[in-house]
């Protein structure tokens, strides 16, 4: 069996979702299409989100009404109550989604930020539109850092019962910031294909599983994708069963010890510079823990000499040797930055992230 399929965007993201989610609409592609849609998809699909992943070829997970239900539930049952939930996250990705499917799921009113960019000042003006004593939101560490920035902002994040933040690592020292200001944060870990969010603080929520295999991290689960629509192979690919249970192939590098997963970065950002091999995510962690580099991006670059090296982009500037210095020292030479490039601003995709794809073809065209 089949339903449609329709792409919604903005304000009607929200009733359309409802109806996909209790099956009584069409399902939905969030945003606007890069390309054609099928007219129809399989029944158990609702949502489609596209993902451009880490290489930036378009990826359109599909997901079920029970995955994303799943998933709110895990992540109701891990804060220890339901509220009432700011959106401030774009609808386009699944962590803004996840808000609204959490939202529906509690039965609160949703307030959301005012379109034309996120600031402390629209954040704060949402927050005032709350109504409930169980207040929740969902931001990625730029948003954060924006909001510790303005004191009225900050006291009102700080009166939300849990802040998740996810998207990408997080930072020591804004982490640190907002202990000190009182926000409670949970660091969050999922993917699209995970319907977001599946490991909080590094501990798995709800029925997740999770297993290091072949040097990745891999999640099982009731929150698992369908797949990725009409792409078979990679969806093969990326999703496996092993003894009767379905996994997940993350792409990501991380240590499990005693059921606490550490992400230490992506298996594809391994370069091999001078013959040694250097992961990314590593140095990137590392820059970041530098006093006004909460914000940096590692990426890698081309080299006559060294094949690949590694390449700090911020809007901030360093003092190159002394950042090397301090790099080498932990991780060995070879994991040296070659280069600082300034800029006024980082690329930003939709979702708050880094423009990587962009970085990188800007260092080496």
């Amino acid at each position: 069996m089949t339903r449609s399929l329709r792409a919604v965007s903005g304000a009607a993201i929200v009733p359309a979702l409802r109806e996909a989610l209790s099956g009584s609409g069409d399902a939905i592609f969030a945003g606007s299409p890069a390309g054609d849609l099928p007219a129809t998809v399989a029944q158990r699909v609702a949502l489609v989100v596209q993902s451009s992943g880490s290489t930036g070829r378009p990826k359109r997970v599909a997901l079920s009404a029970d995955a994303l239900l799943a998933s709110a539930a895990a992540s109701e049952s891990a804060l220890g109550e339901p509220g009432q939930w700011l959106l401030a996250l774009p609808t386009t990705y699944i962590a803004g989604l996840n808000v609204v499917v959490r939202s529906l799921a509690a039965g609160t009113e949703l307030v959301s930020v005012d379109d034309g960019g996120f600031t402390a000042d629209s954040f704060l003006a949402a927050s005032r539109r709350m109504t409930e004593p169980v207040k929740f939101t969902s931001l990625v560490p730029a948003q954060l850092a924006r909001i510790i920035e303005v004191d009225a902002a900050a006291d009102a994040l700080a009166g939300y019962a849990r802040v998740l933040l996810g998207g990408q690592a997080a930072p020591a020292a804004l982490l640190a910031r907002a202990a000190e200001r009182g926000i409670h944060v949970t660091r969050t870990y999922g993917a699209s294909e995970t319907s977001g969010g599946c490991v909080y603080d590094g501990v798995a929520i709800g029925a997740t599983r999770v297993r290091i295999a072949g040097g990745q991290v891999e999640l099982s689960g009731p929150t698992l994708a369908e797949g990725y629509l009409a792409d078979p192979q990679r969806t093969e690919a990326a999703f496996v069963v092993d003894e009767g249970v379905r996994w997940y192939r993350t792409g990501d590098a991380a240590t499990l010890v005693d059921g606490v997963l550490s992400v230490t970065g992506r298996l594809d950002d391994v370069i091999i510079s001078g013959g040694v091999k250097v992961s990314l995510g590593e140095v990137e962690a590392l820059v970041r823990a530098q006093p006004g580099l909460g914000d940096a991006v590692v990426v890698r670059a081309s080299s006559a000499r060294w094949g690949e090296v590694p390449v700090v982009v911020t809007t901030v500037a360093v003092d190159l040797a002394n950042l090397r210095a301090t790099i080498s020292a932990a991780l060995g030479v070879a994991a040296a930055p070659a280069a600082v490039e300034l800029l006024d601003a980082l690329p930003l995709l939709a979702s708050g992230k880094p423009d990587r794809v962009a970085l990188a073809s800007r260092l080496n065209r």
